[in-house]
């Protein structure tokens, strides 16, 4: 990998890990009450709680994933497997 690459890759890994900050904020704020609240015949409803454990999911895999490339190891590949009943 060359110099270049490295830097873009740590960039995009710093970008990733400010914004996995911002969700865990925001699985905490909904956490602590404030994901919906009302006010007469008007109410708010913020980020779906599972949306937000959702992208940390992704966030996370995709965090680890680079770290492994910078760090030299080859990144995770995943597949699956079908079994069939001929």
């Amino acid at each position: 990998m060359s110099g270049g690459e490295n830097v873009t890759i740590k960039e995009k890994l710093k970008k990733k890990k400010n914004r996995l900050e911002m969700y865990y904020q925001a699985e905490e704020a909904i956490l602590g009450g404030a994901q919906s609240y009302s006010l007469g015949t008007r109410s708010l409803t913020r980020a779906n709680l599972a949306d937000i454990r959702t992208m940390i999911d992704k966030l996370e895999d995709e965090i680890s994933e680079l770290e492994s490339i910078v760090d030299g190891r080859k990144p995770r590949k995943a597949f699956a497997v079908v079994p069939r009943d001929w």
